[in-house]
């Protein structure tokens, strides 16, 4: 049985007094048990890390980026070993796998620069013989708090920038698929990362707890649910932390009558099914507009029929199962309420072959007719599920999007430049594609919703990671002969 520790100060380690079984979704099969961590794990990896910071933030940025590149380059060489193993413990088609990499290695990308992204601003002569000037610092022990969806890029969005900054990291990954983060920590220590630098620390709510309130911990990242992202947010800056909590979605993607629908809907079943749909920027909703409804249902509905689904090692498959059984229940459980609620459900993925054969897996499932009181309406359901909301007009569409509580991601697709344009400076909504289904943007800009999709005043990665992971200290100095006499003024504009 692979025993699936902790990486403490350089060390693979782990009490193993409670551990938790991991799965292959694609088959249900045990292949490893994790160690869930206690107090004292947590603890001594929060000391490692506190410790390695004396030294690590005192390393020139130049070598510092230095450690970046060679792990950019060694991600780069073992990318696809890394695939393999989300695809082993989340179940996501090895292709998908890639992608999930090649983003958190561009995250890797942007971190290299951090000699330039860290310098500061000097203003010389702001009076007599007195000079300005501002820097940035890192902050110490920082913690990251990832979700099982993207087991490598989220931790990718914020790790390599903490680091890059100066600061120590310490990494909670989820429990349902933990390997990936030893590969990681593994990686980093070939690219010349000093021991307790990174660390990660397995385990379940008592470790996440246990970063929360530890007050050497100076910042928290997270990436989950809104309920979760809200608690976490709540209770660490309660314990005076700064914090970014990015939390649920329900993303709509505006259909007009002049868009071009078969390029529409090939991208709309990519984003609302791809992954099996566990992903945060997954496309669950699709507002159809006028009249064009009917066509596009009838689109979705061929095309969800011959979605090809089964393990993610086969790459002919357009997606795996979903991550455990008891998921697969709750996404049932969904489909269900649709129904019992007077929604149409067009295409039922409970019925398809693939469903009753081991594994965790669902077919695609398409509803119509869904309106904005339904359950599978208002809540994330993070599964291959796509619900069509019929509105009259634009100005319907719109107003549909922003009443509601999560703002994450949209898009629009239309062959009209005003309306797009009308759609882009109207929208609630943190992240808008414009003829572009999944709108995440590269790492050089930042990742993040609006609303109760994000808790917290900065988004991830890219210049928003910088700032939040490093403090802005401000110094004025004068070195002319001292005046004589009391100086109770401060340097002013004047």
């Amino acid at each position: 049985m692979n025993q699936i520790t902790h990486h403490i100060n350089g060390q693979n380690t782990a009490l193993m007094t409670r551990t938790q079984d991991v799965y292959n979704p694609a088959t249900g099969e045990i292949t490893g048990q994790v160690a869930l961590a206690e107090i004292s794990e947590v603890n001594a990896a929060v000391a490692a890390a506190k410790e390695a910071f004396k030294t690590w933030s005192q390393v020139s940025v130049l070598r510092r980026a230095r450690v970046m590149f060679k792990f950019y380059e060694l991600l780069n060489q073992n990318a696809s070993a890394l695939a393999s193993i989300i695809t082993s413990e989340h179940g996501k088609v090895h292709s998908d796998a890639m992608g999930e990499v090649q983003r958190g290695i561009e995250v890797v990308e942007f971190a290299t620069g951090i000699p330039q992204l860290m310098k500061g601003e000097y203003n010389s002569q702001v009076a007599s013989g007195f000079d300005l000037y501002s820097f940035r610092q890192p902050l110490g022990v920082c913690a990251g708090i990832t979700p099982f969806n993207f087991p490598a890029m989220v931790p990718m969005w914020m790790f390599p920038m903490a680091i890059a900054c100066g600061n120590t990291f310490v990494l909670k990954p989820s429990e349902r698929d933990p390997s990936a983060s030893l590969f990681l920590a593994d990686l980093l220590k070939q690219a010349g990362l000093p021991d307790g630098v990174f660390n990660v620390v397995q385990g379940d709510k008592v470790a996440v707890d246990g970063l929360l309130t530890h007050p050497d911990v100076q910042a928290v990242s997270f990436v989950g649910s809104t309920p979760i992202a809200q608690y976490i947010y709540q209770t660490a800056a309660e314990h005076g932390k700064r914090v970014q909590a990015l939390g649920g979605a329900k993303n709509h993607m505006v259909i007009m009558p002049d868009a071009d629908l078969d390029a529409t809907v090939d991208a709309l079943m990519g984003a609302a099914y791809g992954s099996a749909g566990e992903r945060c920027m997954a496309i669950s909703v699709a507002i159809a507009v006028g009249d064009v409804a009917d066509e596009l249902v009838a689109q979705l509905t061929a095309k969800t029929k011959t979605l090809k689904i089964g393990n993610g090692i086969d790459n002919a498959n357009d997606l795996g199962p979903v991550i455990t059984q008891t998921h697969k229940d709750k996404i049932s459980g969904y489909i269900q309420q649709g129904v019992n609620e007077g929604a149409t459900l067009v295409v039922d993925g409970r019925t398809h072959d693939i469903a009753k054969q081991s594994g965790y897996f669902l077919g695609g499932t398409l509803f119509d007719h869904v309106t904005a009181d339904m359950t599978i309406y208002k809540e994330e359901i993070f599964g291959p599920v796509l619900v069509v909301v019929r509105v009259p007009d634009f100005a319907s569409a719109l107003q549909l999007i922003n009443d509601h509580e999560y703002g994450n991601g949209t898009s629009i697709y239309t062959a009209d430049g005003a309306i797009a344009r009308e759609f882009v400076a109207g929208v609630q909504v943190g992240m808008v594609g414009v003829n572009v289904p999944i709108p995440v943007p590269l790492a050089f800009h930042s990742f993040g919703g609006w609303k109760r999709s994000l808790f917290g005043d900065h988004h991830v990665y890219g210049p928003e990671g910088v700032r939040f992971y490093t403090k802005l200290k401000a110094v004025s100095q004068r070195w002319s002969a001292p005046q004589k006499g009391n100086a109770f003024t401060m340097p002013t504009m004047g």
